[in-house]
């Protein structure tokens, strides 16, 4: 139990000054027409807490010192107002913006998405709730330069501008979710929508903040499970939502109290569906029976022509039943907040299009329910995970306050087939980030420690990859200041990257077999099938340095153009560095970089693994005021020794094992290998909005991207470009929504890969606010895929066998005390 003992020791280690007498300071938010706004946040500079403007616009909050209020409400342009003790009280005007602002609190010093030198969005409120998917990927898949991997939708990770797996890092309120998500496509993340206050997207380089593993960008997921602000009466939300297309019944239910600074939390989320229906799709061929069938003669031709013209209009397999819940409880002072939380995820879930390699099964699968045991194959994950904060406010003339988040989550991830336990992943993560806010002269900035420690083991026949131990230790500064109309951003991370893997079958082969005579001479170092699952015991240490420069310019009132420079290093994971054995969820056999193929022998040669290094550039234009504004990102990354999967002139079967690709076996899949190479990847973003009049607002969005290796081949799996248009209208109490986005076709595509047709989805949604018994309530209705599109997800692994859903009719409503 060290781990938890050093996250219990963490919590107590705080700072031991006793609280100086604290003012009280009133005051009134107002719009333009000097109107009052209710719900506003109100933050003092340099501590956690917060507070809440009433229905009148008033609020009351404590200040000890000379210091700075940060005035934010969505919808309008943030605002920042000096206050002293003596001041008793303050009046904030708040100016309307045409884009969202909202409070990003995975940049670190408190800035909102218009004033961040990188591009962000960031999905809050109802708008979140009613976008809610079982998937972070499903649910942010319609932002500009964000995509799904889409392993159906129950298992699908966020792809920031043609990146992801290893290249993205998704956290929860800024600690690493700890999964296995990015093993493998069909390793569903464990962070719920539904749970969340908003989620951030921080697209480009983030590895200042968040290590090598954020190189493609970050996804925080916000929450409140460690109450931050004080909450003085029982408040909570509850919802519930019904999907047509796959028969899915939600509930969420969220409980706040508290008492004299100490606060509780609970949130829960509880979530049943069966497969989900598409319009009628060819199913792929099965190639090895296609062959056979060329050689039967022509008595078959007509057998051969009905085989080749299934269809299906339902995707098996895609079940999800999962349950969660978060615990926490904190004290918050006026100088100090420190609290507790802990979760728990239990989630079943279908894996579609799940291959069988070298095993003779015939499973016949329950059109209607879902007896897990009786399922082809289903993942069966479990975590815990706990949280401690600690932020001590200590305003002395240079250090502002002191914050430490600590975290240990025990994560199981078990696919089972016909009841029985086959591959089992597991993940011990250990994490611990302590961080000073401080000012030095006109310098405002944070210097921070970053510690991880996690044990990662996959145990049975579909290990691809060996048990890991991965420890980073990492040190880093962010600074910023203002000159005039410019805000320059500089910072840095040095990261000590340690990798332990323990080796079995292989090496016990090699030495099994040092002694078998020449007659034996074929096995040397692994030959054909004797490779399955063997691994070899490989430590690596690696220091990855990451730098920034960035500035932000407010060249008008509302307008302003953002430049940021960095360059970032990242270290190889298990997966690209050390697989060896069959990936059954993407029908291949995967090696890592660190295994050399020549003729019919394979090596381990690890010793020329270099960094993969990237160099990114981003260009934003911004207009937030004013009834028409807009978002428009260009972007340049040039990637040294990019990590991907090269597809070799190998196949593998369980009983040829290894071989050269010159004919066909039942059930041999290619063997992909991973490499390093230059890359490329440029494109551009954009997100317009204007307001038509008060009542209605129109926006069109999109992105554009082009990855190519060096030598001029495209990246495999990119995903397509998209084009939106989205029309939003609202009258009295309701609010219409009608988007239009059309996926052109993808044809920039690596030599092994099939073309996509485009495809255009229409989606419209319906919100109307109520009053019930004293509660606030709202009803909704999502139409999704009206026209009942068929369309194929280029960037996935299966998007043959599983197309994205047909009409869906999404019915909630959902209730506030």
């Amino acid at each position: 139990m060290f781990k938890q003992s050093l996250i219990a020791s963490a919590l107590i280690s705080i700072i031991g000054a006793a609280p100086a007498y604290a003012a009280q300071l009133t005051g009134k938010v107002v719009d333009a027409n000097n109107q009052p706004l209710s719900n506003v946040t109100i933050h003092l500079h340099g501590k956690s807490k917060s507070v809440k403007s009433d229905k009148n616009g008033q609020f009351t909050i404590a200040i000890d010192a000379d210091s700075q209020l940060h005035v934010t409400k969505p919808n309008y342009l943030d605002k920042r107002v000096d206050v002293d003790e003596a001041q008793g009280f303050v009046r904030v005007e708040l100016k309307p913006t045409s884009v969202e602002s909202i409070v990003v609190y995975s940049s670190a010093l408190h800035k909102n998405s218009m004033e961040m030198t990188s591009p962000v969005s960031v999905l809050s409120g109802d708008e979140l709730k009613n976008r809610a998917k079982p998937t972070l990927g499903e649910t942010l898949k319609g932002q500009p330069g964000i995509n799904a991997s889409y392993f159906g939708p129950v298992s699908s990770s966020p792809i920031i501008r043609g990146l992801d797996g290893p290249r993205v890092k998704i956290t929860q309120n800024g600690l690493d979710s700890s999964d296995a998500s990015r093993v493998g496509p069909d390793h569903a993340n464990t962070n719920d929508s539904l749970a969340a206050q908003q989620i951030e997207v921080l697209r480009g380089p983030a590895t200042l903040l968040y290590g090598s593993g954020a190189i493609g960008g970050v996804v925080n997921v916000v929450d409140n499970r460690i109450p931050t602000d004080v909450i003085d009466s029982l408040q909570g939300a509850a919802d519930y939502s019904h999907d047509t297309n796959s028969n899915t019944n939600t509930f969420a239910v969220l409980l706040e109290s508290g008492f004299d600074g100490f606060n509780f939390h609970f949130d829960g989320v509880k979530r049943k569906g069966g497969d989900y229906e598409t319009p009628n799709f060819a199913l792929p061929h099965d190639e090895h029976e296609e062959h056979e069938h060329e050689h039967e003669g022509e008595d078959h031709a007509h057998e051969a022509e009905e085989h080749e013209t299934e269809y299906a209009n339902r995707v098996d397999n895609t079940f999800i039943d999962s349950e969660q819940f978060n615990l926490g409880t904190s004290y918050v002072g006026d100088h100090l907040t420190v609290g507790f939380s802990y979760g728990r995820v239990d989630t079943d879930y279908g894996i579609p299009a799940h291959s069988h390699i070298g095993h003779d099964h015939d499973h016949e699968h329950e059109e209607e329910g879902h007896d897990h045991e009786e399922e082809s194959v289903f993942a069966r994950v479990k975590q815990d995970r706990w949280q401690g904060l600690v932020n001590y406010a200590v305003h002395s003339d240079w250090l502002e306050s002191v914050g430490l988040r600590v975290g240990y989550t025990d994560y199981e991830h078990a696919e089972i087939e016909d009841g029985n336990i086959g591959t089992v992943f597991e993940n011990d993560t250990t994490e611990l980030r302590l961080t000073a806010e401080h000012r030095l002269g006109e310098w405002h900035g944070t210097v921070g420690y970053h510690f991880s420690d996690s044990d990662y083991a996959a145990n049975g026949a579909e290990a691809f990859t060996p048990s890991t131990n991965t420890k980073t230790h990492a040190l880093y500064i962010l600074e910023e200041r203002r000159f005039g109309d410019f805000t320059l951003e500089l910072g840095a991370r040095i990261e000590d990257y340690q990798l332990s893997s323990k080796g079995n079958q292989l090496e016990a082969y090699e030495e099994d077999h040092n002694h078998e005579g020449e007659h034996d001479h074929d096995h040397d170092h692994g030959h054909g099938g004797n490779l399955d699952n063997g691994f070899i015991s490989y430590d690596l240490e690696m220091t990855n340095l990451s730098l920034s420069i960035g500035g932000v310019y407010d060249f008008a009132e509302g307008q302003n153009v953002a430049v940021s420079l960095s360059r970032s290093e990242r270290a190889p994971l298990t997966a690209e560095l050390l697989s060896n054995g069959i990936h059954i969820a993407t029908s291949t056999y995967e090696l890592g970089l660190g295994y050399e193929l020549e003729g019919d022998h394979l090596h381990f040669e690890p010793q020329d693994i270099e960094q993969e290094t990237s160099n990114n550039l981003d260009i934003s234009f911004r207009k937030f005021s004013g009834n028409f504004g807009y978002t428009v990102n260009f972007f340049y990354n040039d990637i040294e020794n990019f990590y991907y999967q090269a597809l070799t002139d190998y196949i593998y079967s369980p009983e040829h094992g290894l071989e050269v690709a010159d004919h066909a076996h039942e059930g041999a899949v290619p063997v992909f290998k991973f490499e390093s190479s230059d890359a490329k990847l440029y494109g551009l973003e954009f997100d317009a909005h204007y307001k038509l009049s008060n009542f209605a607002r129109v926006k069109v969005f999109g992105d554009s991207l082009t990855a190519k290796l060096d030598n001029d081949e495209y990246l495999p799996r990119i995903p397509s470009n998209k084009l939106g248009l989205d029309y939003e209208h609202s009258y009295e109490n309701l609010t219409a929504n009608f988007t239009v986005t059309h996926y052109f076709k993808q044809d920039n595509i690596a030599s092994y890969e099939s073309e996509t047709k485009g495809y255009t989805l229409v989606d419209m949604s319906f919100n109307y606010d109520f009053e019930f018994m004293g509660s606030d309530m709202v009803g909704y209705v999502n139409l999704d895929n009206l026209t009942d599109e068929l369309g194929f997800v280029h960037s996935s692994f299966i998007k043959e066998q599983a197309p994205l859903p047909g009409r869906n009719i999404k019915l909630g409503i959902r209730g506030y005390f």
